[in-house]
């Protein structure tokens, strides 16, 4: 879960041994954390002092564009970035359907009730 009021992440909500089994995958647990102590590390070496915004962003967009210019790697590789999107889609469909949603790595999509969904 990821909450933003407090600036952490915890497992609650997670994928447990018990429904992993039905369902026949491994659980799937991340360790709690705080999303400001990962801010924190993040490299904030060129200048975007116009940009308004929260500081994980800012932090975020820094990194970005330092390593536009000097081709450096960035932080957070693309799957990273990808699995974040992915998590935020989730986030949508439960908050405009009430309902549990899923990802289904085959078919790389969202579901809600056991069917895709497109309304993001």
């Amino acid at each position: 879960m990821i909450d933003m009021d407090k600036q952490t992440v915890t497992d609650t909500g997670g994928l447990v041994k018990k429904y992993a089994d039905e369902m026949k995958m491994q659980p799937n647990l991340l360790p709690s954390f705080s999303l400001m102590e990962k801010a924190e590390k993040v490299s904030t070496d060129a200048n975007t002092s116009s940009i308004k915004g929260d500081p994980q962003t800012n932090a975020n967009v820094r990194n970005w564009m330092e390593c536009v210019r000097s081709r450096k790697t960035p932080n957070a590789s693309i799957r990273a970035g990808y699995s974040h999107s992915i998590a935020l889609c989730m986030n949508v469909a439960a908050i405009q359907t009430g309902q549990k949603v899923t990802f289904d790595e085959a078919t790389q999509r969202v579901m809600v009730a056991g069917k895709p969904y497109d309304h993001i």
